[in-house]
C-alpha cells in the first residue's frame, strides 16, 4: 500500500506542475483549466493521506 501512496504523491505532483505551467504561461492544457489540474492535485494528495493513515495504522500497538 507504500508504493500506492507513494505513485499518488508522485501523480499529485504532476497535476501540480501542470497547474504552475498553465497558469504561468499558456492557459488551459488539452482542455483543462490550471484550477483543474490544481484540484484534481489536491484529491489525489488527500487520498494517499488517507491511504496511508487507513494502512499504516500504529504499529506500535500492544
Amino acid at each position: 500500500m507504500r508504493n500506492l501512496a507513494i505513485a499518488l504523491i508522485t501523480l499529485s505532483a504532476a497535476g501540480f506542475l501542470l497547474a504552475v505551467i498553465g497558469t504561468l504561461s499558456v492557459g488551459p492544457i488539452m482542455g483543462v483549466s490550471p484550477e483543474g489540474f490544481s484540484r484534481g492535485s489536491n484529491n489525489i494528495a488527500l487520498i494517499a493521506i488517507a491511504l496511508s493513515f487507513w494502512f499504516g495504522g500504529n504499529k506500535n500497538k500492544e
